[in-house]
């Protein structure tokens, strides 16, 4: 294979990597944290936030209700349409919700959803920081 062949090559898996999860235990994609903080206060809990949010940008391909073969190679260990799923993921991989999807202080990752999903908006993803941060109460 030439060169230019093998530069291309690794282009197209990148950008195949960075899609909906990437399938088995692939975590990539992931930015810095958002440096999002909790402020006092906060009236942002699953309720009021959290289950909307995940409702309307991930569980399309993050839900266990979900077959392998609809979740858009989403691994199958990332659920969000409950919170227990939520928090075992944030618990197994800490910070991983942010680093692909939150805002914050430090920045805006916006790496999920994947390219053809509707987008939050940075407002939302700035509460989405801020729920995390704050536990997901």
């Amino acid at each position: 294979m030439g060169r230019e062949t093998g530069y291309v090559t690794v282009a197209v898996l990148a950008l195949c990597a960075a899609s909906c999860g990437g399938g088995g235990d692939d975590h990539g994609g992931e930015g810095p944290t958002s440096g999002a903080t909790c402020p006092q206060g906060s009236a942002l809990t699953y309720e009021s936030f959290g289950r909307a949010f995940m409702g309307q940008y991930c569980t399309s391909c993050h839900s266990s209700a979900l077959p392998a073969s609809a979740r858009q190679g989403a691994p199958s260990d990332h659920d969000f349409d409950t919170i227990e799923g939520i928090r075992a993921l944030e618990a197994e991989y800490p910070g991983h919700i942010d680093e692909t999807a939150a805002a914050g202080e430090a920045g805006i990752n916006a790496s999920m959803p994947p390219a053809g999903s509707p987008k939050p908006t940075a407002e939302e993803r700035r509460q989405l920081g801020e729920w995390l941060a704050c536990g997901m109460p």
